[in-house]
């Protein structure tokens, strides 16, 4: 990525920040006997309906190249096989009729310059061709060579354009700067020329950047990476700019539920050089309206704690289901209701929105394939 812009959304920057707020929120939560029993809603529809927004792929090559350069874990999880016969049967077991797969952390960026590049077109030529041979159990989110905006861009439009791929998945952040830096701007636009779906994805902390603590980074670093890239699209004012990107966040939107109403309020405070130079505040109501304006998966956070606080913030329409599959695999072992904690939260109807009809409008090649 070129370097030449002002204002640098790192990690650094925010991290003690957003943890700490981290902590005071779990050091505040009701003993469980002082929370109020879920009341169930009801059973979940049956059959093979669900589509699957958080799924991911680890094509032959790319899972070669990810252990040849020592990543031997991914977010601190064992970085697991996965073959498209394995993710039908995990499909067929759990009731999910298609699966909009994506590459995971660390995307391409652990390759250097056109190896980067290569990759990302194998991964998403790997993904097209799945469209031939499962023609109604894959979809594809573009990985993409972010290292250089460039090559991002053209990759980008080949995924789209030529491969036909439903949406684009990119990291919370690269390097260390965060999604609402300048220097994506290009991308940005790009993406917003394509009213394009983009899906989230939260990346590992480098370890000179985080706490040394005894837990894997999937347990809290990667819901508070989603957290800081989502705040700082508002913050760096790239949602205001680009209305057409649809961008959803991974896990629940990480703590984004939870500390929307700080950062509206933040937003009317006179933080002077602590808000980013050159970009206009938002307002309180700007801020809820995007926080609001996000899609939000289920992936590992189906709990009533989890939906509730969604649903303080967002809206049933843009809620999608997600399994995390094959990185939940240890979990999902068996079959059936893979989430049946949403009957917590949904009745049946609601339920059939947030696990297939929410993601079926956005993704109309998929829906079309379905049809």
């Amino acid at each position: 990525m070129n370097n030449h812009a002002s204002l640098s959304l790192s990690r650094r920057s925010l991290l003690g920040g957003v943890a700490a707020t981290g902590a005071a929120a779990a050091l505040s939560a009701p003993t469980a006997a002082a929370r109020p029993l879920a009341r169930r809603q009801g059973p979940a529809p049956t059959g093979r309906y669900r589509i699957d927004m958080h799924a991911h792929f680890l094509p032959p090559e790319y899972r070669a190249a990810l252990l040849t350069h020592g990543h031997l874990t991914i977010g601190g999880y064992p970085t697991p096989d996965w073959s498209p016969e394995s993710a039908v049967d995990f499909m067929d077991r759990y009731g999910i009729q298609a699966q909009a797969l994506s590459i995971s952390d660390p995307g391409v960026e652990f390759l250097a310059g056109a190896d980067a590049t290569d990759m990302a077109r194998y991964c998403n030529t790997y993904a097209a061709d799945l469209f031939r041979s499962h023609p109604n159990r894959f979809g594809g989110l573009a990985v993409l060579p972010v290292h250089d905006i460039g090559s991002a861009i053209r990759e980008l439009e080949h995924a789209l354009d030529v491969l036909h791929l439903d949406g684009v998945v990119l990291l919370s952040a690269y390097d260390g700067v965060y999604l609402g830096d300048p220097r994506f701007e290009p991308l940005m636009l790009a993406l917003d020329a394509r009213s394009a779906y983009v899906f989230v994805h939260p990346a590992a902390i480098p370890a000179d950047a985080k706490p040394e603590l005894p837990l894997p980074d999937f347990l809290e670093e990667f819901t508070f990476d989603t957290t800081r890239a989502a705040t700082l699209l508002i913050a760096g004012g790239a949602l205001a700019r680009y209305p057409r990107i649809r961008f959803q966040l991974a896990h629940a939107g990480g703590a984004l539920p939870f500390l929307a109403h700080r950062i509206g309020i933040a937003s009317q405070l006179p933080l002077g050089d602590m808000w980013p130079d050159g970009i206009p505040r938002p307002s309180f109501l700007d801020v809820a309206r995007h926080v609001n304006d996000f899609y939000y998966d289920t992936a590992l956070s189906p709990a009533p704690s989890a939906m509730r606080s969604v649903l303080a913030v967002g809206r049933k329409e843009r809620i999608v289901f997600g399994s995390d599959w094959p990185f939940s695999a240890t979990t999902l072992t068996g079959s059936g209701d893979p989430q049946p904690e949403l009957g917590d939260t949904f009745d049946s109807a609601d339920r059939l929105r947030i696990e297939r009809d929410n993601a079926l409008r956005e993704l109309p090649r998929l829906a079309s394939a379905l049809a």
